[in-house]
């Protein structure tokens, strides 16, 4: 499931955290980390006559048909508040995918092993 995009400008002090942001959007949306990547993206600003946030969130989800509109409404809410409990507001935005139209080749198992030696 979800590929979460975090757009917050250059300029904004508050802290994003993003281990704690994941763990709970994991708790909502039942996925694992190893599935739910977090991105933080600086942009240096948007336009914001609707809205006044700290946070713009794209999320990119694979659409199962349990994820009903009102599941995936519900969920959107709970992420809203998951940035709210970190003293963030955010705008969030939900896509879904078929999963036949999706395609991720991930980093080969050697390169993981090689980052853990050469981080630590």
């Amino acid at each position: 499931m979800p590929l979460v995009k975090v757009f917050a400008r250059v300029g904004m002090t508050k802290p994003i955290p993003l281990a704690s942001l994941q763990s709970k959007l994991c708790a909502i949306w039942s996925t694992k980390p190893e599935t739910t990547k977090l991105i933080l993206s600086r942009v240096e600003d948007w336009t914001s006559d609707s809205f006044d946030e700290d946070c713009y969130i794209d999320i990119r989800a694979y659409g199962k048909s349990e994820r009903t509109r009102e599941f995936v409404l519900d969920g959107m809410t709970q992420v809203q508040k998951a940035f709210a409990e970190e003293n963030l507001v955010a705008n969030v935005r939900l896509e879904t995918y078929e999963g036949e139209r999706y395609f991720h080749v991930p980093p080969p198992k050697a390169s993981r092993k090689h980052r853990k030696t050469t981080t630590e």
